[in-house]
């Protein structure tokens, strides 16, 4: 639970004591997590750490094998992403996951258009759609030349933001994402990052995975570390630094000495 201006906050999402096993494989034991409106969260770990196999479980794609999801104060159960969607939570995946031959406008509404229903077949509002996606893209400060523009001759920026628009356009709640950055340029990685500030503004709660310092830096306010499946450590942004995380994904304490992948941007 954090605290503003001596207020308690109630967590948007919170998960308890989750455990998560495949057969005889233990991925997550007793892991607990939360997250408020606003907040942008910052998830870090080495591989098989436990990271998406959390996040699979909070977008509905996996069900917990033991412990309690609680969203808005009040106890849920995500038989799949569709359940999870209808609360708020959207995923946004490293791969982007766009139809690349449809424009901009088409991508963001994709199975979701805007119309009405004619003997069971929705019939689509192109015009709406248009003009939805065009007001979506300015309240994010997101800029593309046509909302008519193909996703396939998009910069990799420019499809992460498509990516995250469409993941925003339906009253999102919670966005998760995975590796926000990883795909692109670095002068596109600032905007992906400021478009995650933008998010915050507007109350959504930001999940980021990732494995760069960089970025949970810059757009995170807290970051939590998973170590071999369980909690390690975490702490808002201003009470500790990135050697001292990185010693977390490595599985130590109290870790204070420059390293040298520490040093590269």
């Amino acid at each position: 639970m954090s605290e503003v201006t001596g207020q308690a906050i109630e967590p948007l999402l919170e998960a308890r004591d989750i455990k998560k096993y495949f057969g005889a494989i233990t991925a997550l034991n007793g892991v607990s997590f939360h997250v408020s409106a606003g907040e942008a969260l910052g998830v870090v770990g080495d591989n098989g750490a436990g990271k998406s196999t959390l996040m699979k479980i909070l977008s509905g794609l996996y069900k917990p094998s033991e412990g309690s999801l609680f969203f808005q104060g009040q106890p849920v159960r995500f038989d799949s992403p569709r359940d999870a969607r209808q609360m708020g939570i959207e995923m946004v995946y490293q791969d982007f996951a766009l139809a690349g031959n449809m424009p901009i406008y088409e991508n963001i509404y994709l199975g979701r258009e805007p119309g009405r229903k004619f003997a069971g077949i929705t019939i689509i509002d192109r015009e709406q759609a248009r003009q939805m996606a065009k007001d979506h893209l300015d309240k994010l400060k997101i800029h593309v030349k046509s909302i008519d523009q193909t996703v396939e001759g998009l910069s990799g920026g420019q499809r992460q933001a498509v990516a995250i628009a469409r993941a925003t356009a339906f009253d999102a709640k919670v966005v998760i994402m995975d590796e926000p950055t990883a795909a692109l340029a670095i002068k596109e990685v600032g905007k992906v990052l400021d478009l995650i500030k933008t998010l915050k503004e507007h109350g959504v709660a930001v999940i980021i995975i990732s494995h760069r310092m960089d970025d949970i830096f810059y757009a995170c306010d807290r970051v939590m570390a998973l170590y071999q499946g369980t909690n390690f450590a975490e702490a808002p942004l201003d009470k500790t630094h990135r050697n001292e995380v990185i010693g977390w994904i490595m599985g130590t304490k109290g870790h204070t000495e420059a390293l040298a992948h520490d040093k590269v941007h």
